[in-house]
């Protein structure tokens, strides 16, 4: 019975088999020694009995020495004959039990037959190697998935050992947290900053900055063993879109109710002015009608103003969704550097790109940004001279579009209100213009971000980030 490997099993590279000899004691005899010796003693009667019959014959003493030799060089031969037939199918099967406790799966014993003891035998640790050959091949697909379906997720894992030492993060994790995984794995929460994750109770909402929306993470903990040691498995579940969306809708219902009541005062308001003023031509002097048509010209400009406020919000909250075509963002950029009239616009270009988008839509945020720092380009706090101007530039950031503008305003002196509707510090402002880039963005599943130039100039830098489809 020999061992070969198992055709197209072994893998490239597999380890040399070290074979794990026998133990043997003092007391007792090894194996092959104790079946020798009792072979032995069973040919020795065989021996003595040729010896009685040699002697009752007269034999010669020279010619029955050299018989008695022969006898007991054949029977000696005979027992290396059974030695061998009984101890090389042992070997082989230890070689390969040997060859299943390395985790190599590819080695069979051959001769292995039913109704046959060591047949039996072989056939046994055959079908073993077979069933966790398969196991093993299992268990690597498995896995394998799991390798997959982690790097996939865009939901931040982390694993975390009892000592609070990272034992596993995904890409998510490292892409989000700011983590570098390959020298991450090993070390303490505490040296990398994380632990708040371990802090955090079960479905406990953190909140990470970035930029100036703030991601907002649910906290999932699970317990797992790893090797009989327990580990804590940490998953963050992005909730941002959700609490936006909820945000939005509370603000459309904000300001359906305002609105509702806003019109219900307005339109008497406007009426009862215009009603005013037919009556006072002809019931009040000269003098106290100039006054009355002062103060009702105030309450008309007012109600007229309000309504147009409410308007914007209207268009705000009733944003529809994009009509996606391909667009240039080449042609987007010269088309609302055209319209900006009031400052230098310079469209700086960039490498050409085609968006998935829709154009009017897009167009209209990049009016709203470029508008904003024409304004913030001419205000009289402005160091720039008085030469007021607004650049156009764009980029490819991985799969990304990063569309830059930037201007030589006042820069940002607080951005915690820059994306809250009805939030703006311009006399004549509405607050919608950035809101509105921050819903189209979003629509697009985009970001606008807006910070201080670091270029050496002062003013401020806005980016809408756009997703690359490939065509």
């Amino acid at each position: 019975m020999d061992s070969e490997p198992q055709s197209g099993l072994q893998p490239p590279g597999t380890r040399q088999i070290k074979r794990v000899p026998l133990g043997r004691t003092r007391r007792r005899l090894s194996f092959e020694r104790r079946l020798r010796l009792w072979l032995w003693l069973m040919g020795l009667p065989a021996l003595a009995l040729c010896w009685v019959l040699l002697r009752a014959q007269k034999v010669d003493a020279t010619i029955l020495a050299i018989l008695l030799a022969v006898a007991a060089a054949g029977w000696a031969f005979a027992v290396s004959l059974v030695i061998e037939q009984i101890t090389r199918p042992l070997q082989t099967l230890a070689n390969v039990v040997a060859a299943l406790r390395e985790d190599d799966y590819s080695f069979r014993a051959r001769g292995a037959r039913r109704n046959d003891a060591m047949g039996d035998l072989a056939i046994e640790i055959n079908a073993l190697a077979t069933m966790l050959q398969t196991q093993r091949a299992g268990a690597i697909e498995a896995m394998a998935l799991v390798e997959r379906v982690m790097s996939s997720m865009q939901s931040p894992v982390l694993a975390f050992d009892p000592g609070g030492r990272l034992k596993l993060i995904n890409a998510a994790a490292a892409r989000e947290l700011g983590v570098d995984s390959e020298k991450a794995l090993g070390k303490a929460a505490e040296e990398l900053k994380l632990t708040y994750l371990l802090d955090a109770d079960d479905d406990e909402l953190l909140s990470l900055s970035k930029g100036q929306q703030a991601t907002r993470w649910m906290v999932k903990r699970a317990g797992f063993r790893l090797r009989g040691v327990p580990h804590t498995l940490v998953v963050l579940a992005d909730v941002s879109a959700a609490l936006r969306e909820e945000e939005r809708q509370a603000w459309e219902r904000l300001i359906r109710v305002l609105g509702h009541e806003i019109n219900n005062s307005l339109a008497p308001i406007k009426s009862i002015a215009e009603s005013l003023r037919g009556r006072i031509q002809a019931s009040v002097g000269e003098e106290q009608r100039v006054d009355f048509e002062r103060g009702l010209e105030v309450i008309e400009s007012r109600a007229e103003s309000l309504n147009r406020f409410l308007q914007a919000y209207r268009q705000l909250m009733g944003l529809p969704a994009p009509r996606l075509a391909t667009v240039s963002l080449t042609m987007l950029a010269e088309r609302v550097a055209r319209l900006e009239m009031r400052v230098d616009v310079r469209v700086a270009g960039g490498a050409e790109l085609t968006l998935l988008a829709d154009p009017d839509q897009i167009q209209q945020a990049l009016i709203n940004l470029v508008r904003n720092a024409a304004e913030a380009a001419l205000s009289p706090d402005a160091a720039n001279g008085g030469a007021a101007c607004v650049e156009i530039g764009w980029e490819r950031v991985g799969n990304e579009a990063v569309i830059a503008i930037a201007d030589n305003g006042t820069g940002l002196t607080n951005a915690t209100n820059l994306f809250v509707p009805f939030y703006t510090t311009k006399p004549s402002g509405t607050g919608i213009g950035l809101v509105l880039a921050q819903q189209i963005a979003q629509a697009h599943r985009g970001a606008v971000e807006l910070r201080n130039r670091n270029d050496g100039v002062i003013g401020c830098r806005a980016e809408l980030r756009l997703p690359l489809v490939e065509l």
